[in-house]
């Protein structure tokens, strides 16, 4: 009888492995472009749909190799949701399906955000706006709850985990530490915890199931076998390569160069749109510690030095950028717009700002597909080092303090929409 119970698994996992089978990009391209349309809540409610919808209901790929991207990517600057998107287009139908899935992750908020850009700048009715589009704020705090419950459940496997969460959340919400300090505190902590005290740090050793997916009504499917798990071998392009990282950062930089020339013979370059250009490439690189921080950074600049826009314009950007799907950074669009609209020179109002905006979108999000398509297979191959997993597994122990700090900020703006004293 013991025998039979050792063998049983082993005809299980033979099962599996013969009903494997592959996602076709017509599946992956609907799913992206639908994501595109749905992606409210920031980054922690966008974390939470692809969560949900790619580990636990389609099963494409393993919690763990989910959380093995989305620490990467929550080290990059720029929006982390997004380029966990281009991460997994990049892992399951190579660098294509990583275009696809980060182009269709913005191109949804590109015209809805145009579109109420123009209302705002040219009729400022944002209060209509903001009013017709506020139903959709409960709706953001409870993923964003969720997302605390599911990924903490899961990241959160020793005590250490829970002290680092509890420390960045503390860290964040009370003493207004910068986002990128926490993430490499975080991140030093898991790599010594993980090299000097094993036994405090790393993960309790984990019990193989048989692969099961929970369908909508809560039942549980032991046919359906992940796409990507575990202990599945590296696709052959997901493994290092010299030569296709030069290819890849000298195509890049072609398309970086080659706009910004066309733009600087169109328009000077000393113009708006040229300025606009660089000084959001600079940004990209910069935007650590999520929206709110980039746009204190940007408002800066383009409200203090450069004159290009008000805060008050900005602080309505924000608002506007919140009630839209897509990444949050997507402020930064409506800067380049309103800037290139307060400023037109020669050019018709409205081909202006939307030439800035469009230069801004484009320069915002470049770099991000460079940074997967270089770094993530590097990422990959380390994904069984125990120093870099030490490391990864206190950013996501953090990040879930993070999360929780972002639900309690959006929790009482919803609840509580005219503060506390109000109230």
């Amino acid at each position: 009888m013991e025998a039979s119970k050792h063998i049983a698994p082993t005809d299980n996992k033979n099962e599996i492995q013969s009903a494997k089978r592959d996602v076709s990009f017509a599946e992956a391209f609907r799913f992206w472009l639908k994501l595109g349309f749905i992606s409210f809540g920031g980054p922690a409610g966008q974390i939470a749909i692809m969560h949900r919808e790619l580990v636990e209901r389609r099963r494409w790929l393993s919690e763990e190799r989910f959380l093995h991207a989305l620490n990467y990517c929550m080290l990059l600057p720029g929006p982390e949701a997004q380029q966990l998107a281009i991460y997994i287009g990049w892992l399951t139908h190579r660098i294509w399906g990583g275009i696809v899935a980060g182009a269709f992750f913005v191109i949804p908020s590109i015209f809805i955000l145009l579109a109420l850009s123009y209302v705002y700048a040219a009729y400022g009715n944002v209060p209509a706006v903001a009013g017709v589009l506020s139903g959709f704020k409960p709706i953001v705090v409870a993923i964003v709850v969720e997302a605390v419950i599911k990924i903490g459940g899961k990241a959160l496997k020793r005590r250490a985990h829970f002290v680092i969460a509890a420390a960045a959340f503390v860290s964040i919400y009370f003493l207004h530490v910068p986002f990128p300090l926490i993430v490499l505190a975080a991140a030093a902590i898991g790599l010594l915890g993980a090299r000097l005290m094993p036994g405090v740090f790393a993960a309790p050793p984990k019990i193989k199931e048989p692969d099961k997916k929970t369908e909508g009504d809560g039942e549980i499917n032991n046919t359906v076998p992940l796409v990507i798990d575990d202990n599945a071998p590296p696709p052959s392009h997901t493994l290092p390569n010299r030569s296709r990282t030069f290819k890849i950062l000298a195509v890049g930089l072609a398309l970086w160069i080659l706009p910004f020339f066309l733009v600087g013979l169109w328009r000077g370059w000393d113009s708006l749109h040229a300025q606009e250009y660089r000084y959001f490439t600079q940004a990209a690189f910069v935007t650590f510690g999520g929206a709110y921080a980039v746009l204190a950074y940007v408002t800066q600049a383009a409200a203090g030095s450069f004159g290009w826009i008000t805060k008050t314009q900005a602080v309505d950007g924000l608002a506007l950028a919140e009630t839209t799907p897509g990444p949050l950074i997507m402020v930064l669009q409506f800067i380049g717009f309103m800037a290139a609209w307060n400023n037109p020179g020669d050019m018709n109002q409205t081909t202006s700002a939307i030439t800035g905006a469009l230069i801004t979108t484009y320069v915002t999000f470049l770099p991000c597909f460079l940074f997967i398509f270089i770094g993530a297979p590097y990422i990959e191959v380390l994904r069984g080092n125990k120093n870099l997993t030490g490391a990864l597994s206190g950013v996501t122990a953090a990040i879930v303090g993070v999360i929780l700090n972002l639900a309690l900020v959006f929790g009482a703006a919803v609840i509580f929409p005219n503060g506390l004293t109000d109230n």
